[in-house]
């Protein structure tokens, strides 16, 4: 797929993997538009995209509010006509166990992660399916293919958004438009920094915990995984993983299916205890 002339829609484009995105899009030849409840976060990216002669356009939304989604969808449409490319990527993360969490934090991470992306999708795909090519990428995780403690929201959310874009793409067949589900393993980015924590596990101490694992364990940059995500998007691949984590976890998760639980929550205890021989 040609990137040159095209408009492409990035959600989450604030910060992150969605800003890296937003810039080397433009820089491939693309009009972006930029989506994220990040007002002043979006107002950056868009100047570090114009000031490398890009275009950009801006559209606050919150991806957790259904008729925000839809409303952003159409002013995207109204300033740029046709879109060819779709990438779904806001997400957000809640830290907690299953029986301390609160309906409406596991409410908050569903609505951003899977319903923006669902309802993104649906209001995008009409307009998708007028071209005679077109491409949707939607942002899973290693945590979409295994699960771990006090992520079980995340997990539902990234889980559900690799059958939604599985079953998608059966769909357009025949139609021009195809889809990519990306799992990115960890990427230094701010997510962990921005997420919800009220976990009392003894697992995970405190907010800090999160993040400081977060940092060792993000092996990949932004800019690394846009260029493995706009790499999906020209050939056109169902599937893309990011980073060698992300392999590993995959690799895991085939061979041991049932195990892997074992060994995830042993290096999430090792990994614990060297935090905290290094307080």
């Amino acid at each position: 797929m040609d990137l040159k002339n095209k408009t492409a829609v990035v959600t989450g484009a604030a910060s992150g993997i969605g800003r890296s995105l937003g810039i080397k899009l433009a820089e491939a030849g693309c009009r972006v538009a930029l989506g994220d409840i990040d007002v002043e976060g979006l107002g950056e990216t868009a100047e570090m995209i114009t000031k490398k002669g890009g275009y950009a356009s801006i559209h606050p939304v919150d991806m957790g509010n259904r008729d925000q989604v839809y409303a952003f969808a159409d002013s995207v449409i109204k300033n740029h006509e046709r879109i060819q490319i779709l990438i779904n990527n806001a997400g957000v993360v809640l830290t907690a166990l299953i029986e301390e969490m609160e309906d409406a934090d596991f409410e908050w991470v569903m609505n951003i992660n899977f319903w923006g992306m669902v309802h993104s999708t649906r209001a995008f795909l009409p307009n998708l399916k007028s071209n005679r090519a077109a491409h949707i990428v939607n942002v899973s995780s290693v945590f979409g293919l295994c699960a771990i403690p006090t992520q079980a929201a995340y997990n539902s959310s990234k889980f559900a958004i690799r059958g939604f874009t599985e079953s998608l793409n059966q769909e357009l067949k025949g139609t021009g438009v195809s889809a990519s589900v990306v799992f990115p393993g960890g990427i230094l980015t701010n997510i962990a920094k921005n997420s919800r924590f009220k976990s009392k596990s003894d697992l995970i101490q405190d907010k800090s915990s999160i993040v400081n694992l977060h940092e060792k364990l993000s092996f990949t940059t932004a800019d690394t995984a846009a260029e493995r995500i706009i790499k999906a998007i020209i050939r056109k691949e169902k599937r893309a993983l990011i980073g060698f984590d992300a392999y590993l976890f995959d690799i895991i998760q085939r061979l041991f299916p049932s195990a892997y639980q074992t060994i995830l929550f042993s290096f999430l205890l090792f990994q614990k205890n060297l935090l905290m021989k290094r307080r």
